[in-house]
């Protein structure tokens, strides 16, 4: 048990730079993490607990982001890292709620990876107006189609959907991709079958290829 955070987040920094030596040494040149932290800052009710317990939530996001930084901080040069927040998955199930606005700017600007996977599968995640905070050089791959719901989303709202994003971000700079993980909704009691799997990452690589080509 640890009681002082800084200590443990220096053996979480140890472990991590260990395990991505030994991924950059096998040849790894993509690497990507899931965050599920930073969401829960997003959540009114999760940071007013955090209030309550005596600490800050945006300093927490500001504590977040350097423990990543020093994570990823000795990675060789060529890997690329993204970075996946995810708001959970298992059977339908979520932890978290609201909007990217309390953690935008950190999350894009003091956050050293060169992308994001962010959950927009449902109204819980707000709109697109915090990706203003995105500066050039990173990329955000909108997590539009779930993989908690075996309905088939519709071409033409995904593709809707991606233009209202690109209000607020260049559309080169986006991407398109499940809300997380479809291995995660695998066991008992999921709604997700290999079928319906297929057809949504089929649907994905149409509605890419029509948004941003064939390249």
């Amino acid at each position: 048990m640890y009681y002082d955070r800084e200590a443990f987040f220096a053996d979480l920094v140890k472990i991590y730079q260990e395990e991505i030596a030994d991924l950059a040494a096998e040849g790894c040149t993509y690497l990507q993490l899931d965050d599920t932290a930073m969401p829960c800052n997003c959540d009114d009710k999760a940071r007013r607990d955090v209030v309550a317990r005596g600490e800050d939530p945006d300093e927490l996001t500001r504590s977040y982001a350097k423990l990543i930084n020093a994570a990823i901080g000795k990675k060789p040069a060529g890997m690329t890292v993204g970075l996946h927040l995810c708001r959970g998955n298992l059977k339908g199930a979520w932890m978290a709620e609201g909007g990217y606005d309390p953690i935008a700017d950190v999350l894009f600007n003091q956050v050293n990876v060169d992308g994001y996977f962010l959950e927009y599968d449902t109204d819980r995640a707000g709109d697109f107006k915090p990706l203003r905070f995105v500066p050039k050089g990173k990329i955000v791959i909108l997590g539009l189609v779930s993989t908690k719901a075996a309905a088939m989303e519709s071409k033409d709202e995904l593709v809707r959907r991606i233009e209202a994003a690109a209000k607020y971000c260049p559309i080169d700079q986006l991407g398109l991709s499940p809300q997380c993980g479809f291995s995660s909704g695998a066991g008992g009691g999921q709604v997700m079958t290999d079928d319906a799997t297929t057809r949504k990452l089929a649907l994905i690589v149409e509605v890419a290829r029509e948004v941003w080509g064939s390249a």
